[in-house]
């Protein structure tokens, strides 16, 4: 509500496009609370981050999604485990974040995203995406070498 999220979503955008042949794209979804019930929670105005569509949905080859609170929606769960290093077992400050991904803490919302919370983001942004492009190369690899084992069954039977 705060822009929390949308802060940690931008470090994992960053992350993600640092690895070589990925493009990170932001999307937000639609707001589904009344102007009415935002005014009533002192909500700031929504960021110009485009609202996704349905159709946009599938350009993706994988998706980060920034939520106040932990969900998986049925979908495979990629969490970036306890490779974030001495980030992850930070106790000098409070911090967000697990190795389920990237957090923060907001509070009434005037704290803003730590250092090490943006870190973790832009860390989590990077994994995934170079998880992404290996499971990517990696299913590639597989359908190719079937293809050639089908043409080499064939050619053999001939």
């Amino acid at each position: 509500m705060y822009g929390h999220i949308e802060k940690l979503a931008h470090e994992i955008q960053k992350g993600a496009a640092s690895v070589e042949g990925v493009e990170a794209k932001l999307w937000q979804v639609p707001e589904i609370l009344s102007e009415e019930v935002l005014k009533k929670m002192s909500a700031p105005p929504k960021s110009d981050v485009p609202v996704i569509t349905p159709n946009e949905l599938g350009e993706a080859d994988g998706y980060i999604f920034g939520f106040p609170t932990l969900v998986h929606h049925g979908m495979i769960f990629v969490p970036i485990g306890y490779i974030f290093g001495d980030g992850m077992s930070e106790m000098g400050e409070l911090k967000g974040g697990s190795p389920y991904g990237a957090g923060t803490f907001s509070g009434d919302g005037s704290r803003q995203p730590s250092k090490l919370e943006l870190e973790q983001a832009f860390h989590q942004g990077k994994y995934i995406a170079t998880d992404a492009i290996t499971s990517l190369l990696s299913i590639v690899a597989l359908n190719l070498s079937t293809y050639l084992s089908h043409i080499n069954s064939y050619l053999l039977s001939s």
